[in-house]
């Protein structure tokens, strides 16, 4: 059994055949019309990015449920304030029981605006179309301060309704004095909570660390300034539990000034600075 082989070799003419080189080439790429008009000279304006951290905030499901446990808490408040010695309680009285509630739980918010950048991995999408962090930063802050601005603008409406309500209902005697002053301190005394939440979250851009971190250590650092006796005035100085009470009077004395702009530089201020600084400079996975 033979077997044969057949070869079959091209010519060199055959190989430099226009055709076939025609053929083997890619066909070649055109460039784009250059797009008419004038090119953007500025990035992300400042008022998208608390419209988006806004959004963050309330269009979120923890969001939306820290809220609802706040208005919870506040109508369970006012509830027992109403049928409580026959609802005979100032203006006032319904304002601080509508004011606590958001000065405790809002700084969650706050919180939780800035570390889900990290736990729910939104922040390649945030800072990918806004590289510049330190606006995202003052983007978060300005946003939280904002819900906290109508957060305490609610808190006064339901105070005067409640207030009403007992007039009307329960036949008490109207009591609507309070001073601009006492207005600005409990005003204050949740906007400070708010704007700490948010310098902790940025200093540990973790939930649960954050959260824990935000209620235990003040905490403690007041239990601690009230049993131990050489801590005491140290507390005095450094205890915002303290040092923001006099909010709710309408009156500081300058020592009182003076204790609260030293607690607020230490729980305030210097978490705010080493957490925007920490949030420039963090790995972003």
């Amino acid at each position: 059994m033979t077997t044969t082989t057949t070869s079959t070799t091209s010519t060199p003419a055959a190989q430099a055949s226009p055709k076939h080189t025609e053929s083997a080439l890619p066909a070649r790429a055109t460039v784009p019309a250059r797009i008419s008009g004038e090119r953007p000279t500025t990035g992300v304006p400042f008022t998208r990015l608390v419209h988006v951290e806004l959004r963050k905030m309330l269009d979120t499901r923890a969001g939306r449920w820290l809220l609802i446990g706040i208005a919870a808490i506040i109508a369970v408040a006012l509830t027992i304030m109403f049928f409580n010695n026959g609802g005979q309680h100032s203006f006032g009285d319904y304002l601080q029981a509508t004011t606590m509630p958001m000065a405790i739980i809002l700084p969650v918010v706050g919180i939780l605006a800035v570390t889900s950048e990290w736990s729910q991995r939104t922040g390649l999408v945030t800072f990918g179309l806004e590289p510049r962090r330190i606006r995202v930063a003052w983007a978060k802050l300005v946003s939280a301060l904002g819900v906290g601005v109508g957060a305490f603008a609610l808190a006064v409406a339901l105070a005067g309704i409640a207030h009403q309500a007992a007039i009307t209902f329960r036949g008490i005697d109207a009591d609507w004095s309070i001073g601009g002053l006492v207005l600005l301190g409990a005003a204050g005394y949740v906007l400070l909570g708010v704007a700490q939440g948010v310098g902790f979250g940025m200093l540990f851009k973790n939930t649960p660390a954050a959260i824990v971190v935000y209620f235990v250590l003040p905490t403690a650092w007041s239990i601690l300034g009230s049993m131990v006796s050489w801590l005491r005035t140290a507390s005095e100085w450094l205890d915002m539990n303290q040092t923001m009470n006099p909010l709710f009077q309408g009156s500081l004395t300058g020592e009182q000034w003076t204790h609260l702009g030293a607690s607020v530089a230490l729980w305030v201020v210097l978490p705010l600075a080493v957490g925007i600084w920490r949030l420039t400079r963090s790995e972003v996975k």
